[in-house]
């Protein structure tokens, strides 16, 4: 019995993030240079994204390249970024048919002119879809969020739009990248780290977390739902006692 078949369809999380981690690790153990991962790991967001369509899921946000990965050798950025052009082009069709809108957040103006213009391609003709919003965190740092959202509020307070009375949770939440998405509700990471590593920081508050060891190109839409499943079998209480949310 798969674990899909398990799963309450009633309480399914409406916003599922992942942090895809492990592509370098998995083609290194295989002989092979780390792109070579890379490419594999597209497979696991294809399969994934079409289990997130199945079960009804209606945000999933993944963690695609930070603003730390630009750090890495020129040539495996360059190859990634190369990659990611390709596979966004090839994707749109598939996301008309599964009516998948795609969304990006993160210092988008970083990336290279053709992956930024692809990337403004895909998201607008996918915008009309009403299903899955899929979300690339794409040149993203959740520190970097959340101090330009701090400007943000700053700047309309100096122009006299806001006061300093009016900033609280739900200002500041409006001026972060994730504006009009709900928070997650589960943060999925893979590869066996137990780590955040700068990834939706304040979205992530009352997430619940569930780290596997297996790496980016071995995850399936069959780990998805067993995760989903987890999530289910948890008691989210959100600072309250059992007896209170029972």
């Amino acid at each position: 019995m798969s674990y899909k078949d398990k799963i309450d369809l009633l309480k399914l999380p409406r916003h599922v993030a992942i942090i895809m981690d492990g592509n370098g690790r998995w083609a290194k153990d295989r002989g092979k240079l780390r792109i070579f991962g890379h490419r594999n790991g597209v497979l696991s967001v294809r399969d994934v994204v079409e289990g997130a369509v199945d079960l009804g899921v209606q945000y999933l946000t993944l963690y695609t390249f930070s603003t730390e990965n630009w750090n890495r050798p020129k040539l495996e950025v360059m190859a990634i970024m190369e990659l990611m052009v390709n596979t966004i082009h090839k994707e749109i069709k598939n996301f008309m048919e599964k009516n998948v809108r795609l969304n990006a957040i993160g210092d988008l103006a970083m990336l290279p002119k053709k992956c930024f213009d692809e990337l403004n391609n895909a998201v607008e003709t996918t915008s009309p879809n009403t299903g899955l919003v899929l979300t690339l965190a794409l040149s993203y740092s959740s520190r970097y969020e959340i101090v330009r959202a701090a400007k943000n509020i700053a700047v309309k307070v100096q122009s006299g739009e806001l006061s300093i009375n009016d900033i609280d949770e739900t200002v500041f939440e409006n001026n972060l990248y994730t504006a009009d998405m709900p928070d997650p509700e589960l943060l999925i990471r893979t590869s066996g780290e137990y780590r955040i590593s700068n990834y939706l920081l304040w979205q992530i508050a009352y997430a619940e977390l569930y780290f596997t060891p297996k790496l980016w190109p071995d995850f399936r839409k069959e780990d998805l739902y067993e995760a989903i499943l987890d999530y289910q079998k948890r008691e989210r209480r959100f600072g309250m006692t059992s007896e209170q949310v029972n």
